[in-house]
């Protein structure tokens, strides 16, 4: 190996370092991106979608070009890297790639006018500030474009983010580091109950065996689910579309800023 001296571009992102952190962002390609596409005449928008979206697989809609939509979708999906304020709205219209129509088209576009609105914006890393492990967790069922929160779906859900949990716990010990109690906030109550309810009963008998692997973390204190209220949940970040100062407070808080 030779030492190329300090990091500044891998793999196609951008990597800043100043004395109190570093930045990641992947401004250049959002450019490219933009200027391919011819997009300097598109007007801004705040966030990357509608509140009341309401796409659906649209079977009455106008047909649009199926190779075209997903170009776009996949280069969209190359800024999920450093770009997770968009990754809601990218999951959603990668959905209809099969058969698009021109709403799918127009809610990709949006996306694309909100990157020219904030095309510099990337994840902050600051230095010398106390190093934890925490996770946010929501699970949702969907039907017929309806959402049904259940108890069920939700420790099942916790079951496969204490796995993910455990395994960042056990890489970390070859650095050194090690993380214990690991909070996991949800907003489910009754999924905590489950959780923390060691005896099989008839409620939760039918739950393949191999999700009560979360149960044997909690008891070992690995993991603690914590309630905590919607407003603080920030996962919502991932699965909802917002208002502009609620979809700001959450890109804020997981560390997105623009960085000059």
């Amino acid at each position: 190996m030779s030492s190329m001296g300090e990091l500044n571009f891998f793999l196609g992102l951008q990597v800043k370092q100043v004395k109190n952190g570093f930045f990641i962002s992947q401004s250049k390609y959002v450019k490219s991106i933009l200027e391919r596409l011819k997009l300097a005449d598109y007007t801004i928008a705040r966030t990357p979608i509608q509140v009341n979206h309401q796409l659906s697989p649209d079977k009455n809609g106008q047909d649009t070009d199926k190779h075209q939509y997903r170009a776009k979708i996949g280069s969209l999906m190359y800024l999920t890297a450093s770009r997770t304020d968009i990754m809601f709205a990218i999951c959603l219209c990668a959905r209809f790639q099969a058969a698009p129509k021109t709403s799918h088209l127009q809610a990709v576009k949006r996306i694309f006018r909100y990157l020219k609105g904030a095309p510099k914006r990337g994840l902050w890393n600051p230095k010398n500030e106390k190093f934890n492990l925490k996770t946010h967790l929501l699970a949702k069922q969907e039907a017929n474009m309806c959402v049904h929160i259940t108890s069920e779906a939700e420790y099942i859900a916790a079951s496969s983010c204490c796995a993910q949990v455990t395994w960042i716990q056990n890489q970390m010990l070859d650095y050194g580091v090690t993380f214990m109690a690991t909070p996991i906030h949800i907003d489910n109550k009754s999924a905590i109950s489950i959780t923390n309810n060691l005896v099989q009963h008839s409620k939760t008998k039918h739950i393949d065996i191999r999700y009560h692997f979360i149960r044997d973390q909690a008891e070992k204190k690995r993991i603690i689910l914590t309630k905590v209220h919607t407003n603080e949940q920030y996962a919502d970040l991932f699965t909802k579309a917002f208002v502009e100062a609620r979809f700001k407070y959450l890109v804020e808080y997981i560390g997105m800023i623009n960085f000059e």
